[in-house]
């Protein structure tokens, strides 16, 4: 058993075949997949898939930082709105990212910390997305007395960022495509990290793992993720299915 805990099934990249691609990975093993929300344009294809797979598919809801701009509290008063009505896994996915854009950083700041206080507020985890913001990230998540238990979704950083966020208390490392990937060095973090701090993803269709890089990233790659890690880690890979599966479950189910 894995369970892929960052999938965009409901992204459109996947339209075409989404049905028969869920369903190949149910059968090699997949058995639940975590939905993050982007904004609230793609709520609907999320919710619908929630009714099409309910044993398999599950919602989260948020506002994701590159979706942030000027327009910030209109989507978070969404964000709210579907809290109010509804029950979901996680808030996600959240954080900043200052990749593309640094012109909303404070809005970024603003939506990931407010964010935060509904995960609390609601008893939700957290699922947190970082690109080239890690001490940005790091500092709005040390000015809580108190975090939800979070994912840092496709950790790509080094051992001892690594070892900051495993020390905030109840949060695993999102570890995707980007292991397999020959000059990340992910493999190399990974090595030093006990399987108990972490939990496999895809982030399909992004982040297609090896042999699969540069092209569109499906649910059954998950198990090339889990491939890799079972060598780097030296174990059989049905071991790294049960630890990463029972960390998520920690996550998201207890």
């Amino acid at each position: 058993m894995i369970i892929d805990t960052h999938t965009h099934l409901y992204a459109e990249e996947f339209n075409a075949d989404r049905t028969a691609l869920i369903q190949k990975a149910i059968h090699n093993g997949v058995t639940k997949f975590y939905l993050p929300n982007i904004d609230s344009t793609s709520i609907k294809g999320m919710h619908q898939l929630e009714i099409d797979f309910p044993q398999n598919c599950f919602a989260m809801m948020g506002l994701h930082p590159c979706s942030v701009n000027a327009s910030v509290e209109k989507e978070l008063a969404i964000v709210k709105s579907w809290l109010k009505k509804r029950n979901y896994k996680a808030i996600g996915e959240i954080g900043i990212d200052l990749y593309w854009d640094k012109t909303f950083l404070k809005e970024q700041q603003h939506a990931f910390k407010t964010q935060i206080e509904w995960a609390l507020e609601y008893n939700y985890p957290i699922i947190i997305h970082c690109r080239e913001a890690f001490d940005e990230i790091y500092e709005v998540l040390i000015s809580f007395k108190k975090l939800p238990k979070a994912i840092f979704h496709c950790f790509s950083g080094n051992v001892e960022q690594a070892n900051k966020i495993i020390a905030l208390g109840n949060f695993k490392l999102g570890i995707g495509g980007v292991v397999t990937f020959k000059n990340s060095g992910l493999d190399k973090v990974v090595e030093q990290i006990e399987l108990e701090y972490l939990v496999l993803e895809t982030d399909a269709p992004y982040l297609a793992p090896v042999p699969f890089r540069g092209k569109r990233n499906e649910p059954c790659y998950i198990l090339d993720v889990a491939k890799k890690v079972a060598e780097i880690k030296n174990v059989p890979m049905n071991k790294v299915g049960e630890i990463t599966s029972k960390n998520s479950d920690f996550i998201f189910e207890s």
